[in-house]
């Protein structure tokens, strides 16, 4: 009954959200669309322990794939967002096959080259990519071929919160199936999960194209409702913002990544709106807090409070 208030809330949110911030859809849709980003992150990293900074190379051709998909095809946006999570899907299942391999330090920075390569790669064809001036043009056609994009973003909060809404309750299934507990059983033990007789390097490989298709999704939809596209959808600071903001929330928790990605969002935008070049030190003394005194992050709250309101007693 809990998990089913907490969904029913979520979904209360998302309608609620659209009226209480009439004039600032355009970010919301932004939080929207970034939470799709870290729950496809959550996978790899809270439910497998796959660390990973270089999580944008699959955001990033899920961006690129509905963008020039958009362009040079057909700008219909439910074709172009299936693109888009198949260019994340591929993306992760190519690159994947030598990531799964490695561990640790190496992995870290295998996946930072992946993206950064991407990124090179996307530069350097400026005849379809548009190099660093982004990728412009993009025009999509309208919903079904009835709701049309508007200048105010209402189409585009409706079509990203629909989207997620898609995405999160899959997720759902996906980690309280067998599949979600032999991820789990890789994060905790791969060495007893191969006794068993579990094939962990395919099974990984497979948890991160999953993740690179939700990811996809998210640059998919990033792609479509901006009409925009640039070289900062492959960078690092988006794959390392995505960690923080799941590391905030908790991780290994669906609704971990949801919440992390609402404050983190929500207090940079608050505080760079305040001070354009210190934001940062507002984020880091959050993040500082919350790793020292509540590690599980903001999701394990409610359980640290309990403890210690015992602990006085």
């Amino acid at each position: 009954m809990l998990r089913l208030a907490f969904d029913l809330l979520l979904i209360g949110a998302g309608i609620a959200a659209y009226f209480i911030f009439p004039d600032n859809l355009g970010f919301v849709t932004r939080v929207l669309i970034m939470i799709i980003m870290v729950l496809s992150l959550d996978l790899v990293l809270g439910y497998a322990g796959v660390a990973t900074l270089g999580h944008a190379a699959l955001y990033g051709a899920g961006a690129y794939g509905a963008g020039l998909f958009a362009i040079y095809y057909s700008p219909d946006p439910l074709t172009g967002l299936l693109v888009g999570a198949m260019a994340g899907g591929v993306t992760a299942f190519v690159s994947g096959l030598i990531l799964m391999r490695a561990n640790g330090l190496t992995l870290l920075m295998l996946t930072i080259a992946v993206a950064q390569i991407m990124q090179e790669i996307v530069n350097k064809e400026r005849a379809i990519t548009g190099g660093s001036d982004g990728l412009l043009g993009i025009d999509m056609d309208p919903i079904m071929g009835v709701y049309a994009f508007d200048f105010f973003g209402r189409t585009g909060y409706w079509y990203a919160l629909v989207v997620l809404l898609v995405v999160f309750f899959a997720l759902k299934i996906l980690v309280a199936s067998p599949f979600g507990n032999m991820a789990r059983g890789i994060h905790e033990s791969a060495p007893r999960m191969r006794a068993i007789g579990t094939p962990v390097y395919w099974r990984l490989v497979a948890i991160y194209t999953i993740s690179g298709i939700v990811a996809g999704i998210a640059g998919a939809l990033s792609a479509q409702v901006t009409e925009l596209v640039s070289l900062e959808a492959f960078g690092f600071a988006l794959s390392a913002e995505a960690m923080v903001m799941l590391i905030l929330g908790g991780l290994g928790r669906l609704y971990g990544a949801i919440i992390g990605t609402i404050i983190f969002m929500v207090v940079h935008h608050t505080a760079a709106s305040i001070d354009p070049f210190n934001w940062l030190f507002v984020i880091g003394t959050m993040v500082l807090i919350v790793v020292y005194f509540v590690p599980e992050g903001f999701m394990g709250l409610p359980v640290r409070l309990r403890r210690w309101m015992r602990w006085q007693k």
